[in-house]
C-alpha cells in the first residue's frame, strides 16, 4: 500500500502546541497580518522576532506526542510512506520519521536578507533579537512561509505528485482551508486514492472523504491503524 500522510497544526496539540484556528489557538491573541507577513517584518522586525522567539521557546519544550511516534513507526512498516506537513516545529523529524515534506519551512530554520544563507538555530531564547547572520552579520528572518508568500516549488511540487501516485491519503488535524495544501486530498481522491480524515472539526474535506474519525490525532491514528487493513 502506498500512504500518503497530511498533517496540519492539530496533530502537535497534543504536545502542548496551540493551533492556529481552534480555541486558545495563536491567531486568539494575534493578527496574522501584524506578525506573519512580509510588511510586518519590514515594518517591525523585533515585534515579529520576539513573537517567533515566544513560539520557539514554546515548541523547545514540547516533545513529539503518540500520533507522532505511531506515524514514524508506520513509515518504518510501510515500503511506500511518504509524510507532507503544514507544521513548521520539526516534532515529526525529532520524533524519527525521515521522509517529511515541509510545505511551510521550519521554525528552527533562519535566512539572512543579505547574504541568503540559510542554517538552523536552536537557540531559545534568543540572545539578540532580531538575530544576526552569523557569516555577514545581516539580519536574519525565519525560514518560514509567511501570508502571502509561495510555498517551495521543489517541496510543493513533490507533494502534489505524490498525492497523484498513492492508494490512501491520510490527512490529520489540518483544517483544510489553507491552499494550496488544501487541495492536495483532493487531487489524491480525483486519482483513485481513498482519503481519510482524522480531525475533531469538521473541514471542507469532510464531505469528500471515505472515511472521517473525530477523535483528537493520537487516538484517531490507532483507530485508523486498526481499520487501515480492510480500506
Amino acid at each position: 500500500m502506498k500512504l500518503v500522510v497530511l498533517t496540519g497544526a492539530g496533530i502537535s496539540a497534543e504536545s502542548g502546541i496551540p493551533t492556529f484556528r481552534g480555541q486558545g489557538g495563536l491567531w486568539r491573541n494575534f493578527k496574522p497580518e501584524e506578525l506573519a507577513t512580509p510588511e510586518a517584518f519590514a515594518k517591525n522586525p523585533k515585534l515579529v522576532w520576539e513573537w517567533y522567539d515566544w513560539r520557539r521557546q514554546l515548541i523547545s519544550k514540547a516533545e513529539p506526542n503518540k500520533a507522532h511516534l505511531l506515524l514514524a513507526e508506520l513509515e518504518g512498516k510501510l515500503d511506500s510512506f511518504f509524510l507532507i506537513t503544514q507544521n513548521v516545529d520539526g516534532l515529526h523529524q525529532k520524533a524519527g520519521s525521515k521522509k517529511v515534506i515541509e510545505l511551510h519551512g521550519n521554525i528552527w530554520r533562519v535566512r539572512c536578507l543579505s547574504c541568503r544563507a540559510e542554517y538552523e538555530l536552536y537557540e531559545a531564547p534568543l540572545k539578540e533579537i532580531p538575530p544576526r547572520c552569523l557569516y555577514c552579520g545581516g539580519m536574519l528572518r525565519p525560514a518560514v512561509v509567511w501570508f502571502g508568500e509561495s510555498l517551495p516549488k521543489k517541496e510543493l511540487s513533490e507533494a502534489f505528485e505524490l498525492a497523484t501516485r498513492c492508494d490512501v491519503f491520510l490527512v490529520i488535524g489540518t483544517s483544510g482551508v489553507v491552499y494550496p495544501a488544501g487541495y492536495l486530498p483532493f487531487v489524491a481522491k480525483e486519482h483513485g486514492a481513498r482519503v481519510v480524515e482524522i480531525n475533531l472539526d469538521r473541514t471542507p474535506i469532510s464531505d469528500m472523504a471515505d472515511l472521517v474519525i473525530r477523535e483528537r490525532a493520537s487516538v484517531g491514528l490507532e483507530q485508523f491503524l486498526e481499520k487501515m487493513l480492510n480500506l
